[in-house]
């Protein structure tokens, strides 16, 4: 499912068409965060309980890529030693391949494989660099943040983007020393989420703490999902969220084909190498030399009538 090559891109098509009946029935949760906020062993003192709810769950992690080699370390799996072995659990450790937005080029089509396995709950864990994660709201139900206190981070929480799209809030590593600052930085959010308005009709988005060392509030941060999910079903917004993020979906992968038909095209191959020799002397304007591949492109869809 995530092989670029057009051979298995068209297998996997053909597998999605097959499998599509018996997906969606899956809760899916985006989970995001700095590094350094504790977002594997989080997600895995979250995965017992679910586990313990009688779900089975299926955990798709990002990991970032070198912009050299474009290599991973997929380390993820052996932060989360006790849910790996759990037959119950499936764990998924996936390259970003250099994709923005947290995720990878494929998570959409690998949640719906998880689904159709017979997964109850589908967690995707992303890259976490930063305020631009946002590529996974656009696929899951639930999209979770966590913050870390005493870092700077509850301050940056306050500006617009990413705390806005955020359905829940919760503090980490809220223990020992750092227990009162993270009580402190919750009082922070939650003021500071008066001035923004849930995507969600009349949910306010949580903010809780919780610590994955001493076990404590990951039980009350699954009961907080199952509270929006109810909510949101109640309201139609799960299903009417579902319904446009299909389309968007659409038409990402629509754009994704054409990048891949002008990739794997020899004579287009041809034809851009030579604009690029152009852009990088400065013989052409990069505006212009793009306008130029889209013009070829143009005539051989003609051509080709």
């Amino acid at each position: 499912m995530e092989s670029s090559l057009p051979e298995d891109m068209a297998v996997a098509s053909l597998l999605l068409e097959k499998i599509l009946p018996k997906t969606g029935g899956a809760l899916r949760i985006g989970i995001t965060g700095i590094p350094g906020v504790g977002k594997s062993t989080f997600i895995e003192s979250l995965g017992k309980r679910i586990i313990d709810d009688g779900k089975r769950l299926a955990v798709l992690s990002i990991d970032p890529s070198s912009s050299v080699t474009r290599g991973s370390i997929l380390g993820d799996k052996t932060r989360m030693e006790t849910l790996s072995k759990d037959q119950r659990a499936f764990i998924r450790p996936s390259s970003s391949a250099l994709t923005l937005g947290g995720v990878t080029a494929r998570t959409r089509e690998c949640i719906l494989l998880c689904e159709a396995a017979g997964y109850d709950v589908i967690i995707v864990e992303t890259v976490g660099v930063g305020q631009s994660e946002t590529a996974v709201k656009s696929m899951v139900d639930f999209f979770l943040l966590l913050m870390l206190a005493g870092a700077g981070d509850e301050l940056q929480g306050i500006k617009k983007g990413i705390i806005e799209l955020a359905d829940g809030i919760v503090i980490t590593k809220a223990d020992g020393s750092n227990a009162e600052a993270a009580v402190s930085a919750k009082n922070v959010l939650v003021n500071a989420l008066h001035f923004f308005n849930s995507p969600v009709s009349s949910w306010k988005t949580p903010v809780l703490t919780s610590s994955a060392l001493t076990d404590s509030g990951v039980s009350e941060v699954w009961r907080m999902i199952l509270q929006f999910e109810n909510h949101s079903k109640a309201s139609g917004h799960f299903e009417r969220t579902r319904s446009a993020q299909n389309v968007s979906w659409f038409s990402e992968f629509f754009s994704d084909l054409l990048q891949a038909d002008l990739h794997f095209n020899e004579s287009l191959k041809e034809v851009k190498r030579k604009l690029e020799s152009d852009v990088a002397h400065s013989r052409l304007p990069a505006r212009s030399a793009a306008e130029k591949l889209m013009k070829s492109y143009y005539e051989m869809i003609r051509n080709s009538r």
